[in-house]
């Protein structure tokens, strides 16, 4: 039996907006009426970490509130024929709770925590962070997610991923986010690249393109009869 051929996804806040989840790009970089510079930046921390908290325990209940949609069934319904491997950009769990096993978050996971010091050491959260929780290294808890103007580690693990990639899939994701839309330059050339998306981001550049200028939900849907001829 041949080996599955390898499918790697790049996701972004448009495979969660229709579960309900939004970010702060939906709104001029306001973020559910948050100025992003206040509340998702290394600064915004040390400025005032009570809000920083309460924002992200309200993202937080957000996530575990909100449900997989049709698309994260699709993606996840593909790893019967293929291998899978996704890549989000998006903090929640919503790509797991679909059941996609293979899933690397580059900017974090918002229903994890980790000391102001060590990036290294994660601890599950589903209830608030409070201010005064205090790791064994006697700093603060924080969420574990990746502020603007922080490194994204996680880039080093997913290149050789792209690079590997027989089949390449992009959804919901405006190609607007340095480093992860530069991920894309990694995909080879001759690999076909299905971009799904309500409006389709510059990707001109590219060869092989197949565009599918559908919600994530629909194009999802649609991707997933192409590629496995299931309805």
């Amino acid at each position: 039996m041949s080996a599955k051929q390898k499918i790697v996804v790049l996701t972004g806040a448009g495979i969660s907006a229709e579960s309900g989840l939004r970010t702060f790009r939906d709104s001029d970089g306001l973020w559910e009426g948050y100025n992003v510079q206040d509340v998702a930046t290394p600064r915004a921390w040390y400025r005032d970490k009570q809000l920083v908290l309460d924002f992200y325990n309200m993202r937080r209940r957000d996530v575990i509130a909100a449900q997989p949609n049709a698309a994260h069934l699709a993606l996840a319904e593909l790893e019967k024929d293929f291998d899978v491997h996704i890549i989000t950009q998006n903090i929640d769990d919503l790509h797991e709770r679909a059941g996609s096993t293979k899933v690397m978050h580059l900017h974090g996971e918002i229903i994890k925590m980790r000391s102001e010091k060590n990036e290294h050491r994660l601890y599950d959260i589903d209830t608030d962070i409070m201010l005064g929780d205090i790791a064994e290294d006697g700093t603060q808890f924080r969420p574990h997610v990746v502020w603007f103007e922080e490194p994204v580690p996680m880039i080093e693990q997913a290149i050789p991923l792209m690079q590997a990639a027989d089949i390449f899939i992009l959804v919901g994701t405006s190609l607007a986010v340095y480093p992860a839309a530069g991920l894309v330059d990694y995909v080879d050339d001759d690999v076909v690249k299905f971009v799904v998306d309500k409006v389709i981001p510059p990707v001109t550049r590219y060869r092989n393109i197949v565009p599918i200028e559908k919600p994530a939900t629909e194009g999802m849907k649609e991707l997933l009869q192409l590629l496995t001829g299931k309805a």
